[in-house]
């Protein structure tokens, strides 16, 4: 079984970092795509960015585009999401997710996902 555990989230001015973290276990880390997604109170929940299961492959939504960066660390089995320039419409609680199978590159969409972690909460203050 998969387990996801998000942390790294906490409170930050409008223009400032944080760094999540997402640590899997339970399965070949180095052989799955991850996906970030975030949910913010009334929202659905909306993709991130994506980074592939060789860690060559990253994309984002355009609403983080050139702010936030994914990246993996296949030894630790963990996956980060860099926010930086950040603003009070990234406030949301972030999770990271896991598809099925492996070998795929990430998709954008919720179904493209099968575990979740529980999520860690990012308040940015303006």
């Amino acid at each position: 079984q998969v387990q996801l555990v998000e942390s790294g989230g906490g409170l930050a001015q409008t223009g400032g970092s944080l760094r999540l973290s997402c640590a899997a276990s339970g399965r070949t880390f180095f052989q799955y795509s991850m996906g970030w997604f975030r949910q913010a109170p009334g929202n659905e929940r909306e993709f991130v960015g994506g980074i592939s299961w060789s860690g060559t492959s990253t994309y984002y939504a355009d609403s983080v585009k050139g702010r936030f960066t994914i990246s993996r660390d296949n030894g630790k089995s963990t996956v980060y999401l860099q926010m930086n320039s950040l603003k009070p419409e990234d406030t949301a609680v972030y999770y990271c997710a896991a598809p099925n199978s492996a070998w795929v590159n990430p998709g954008k969409e919720i179904y493209d996902y099968e575990y979740w972690g529980q999520g860690t909460q990012v308040t940015v203050s303006s």
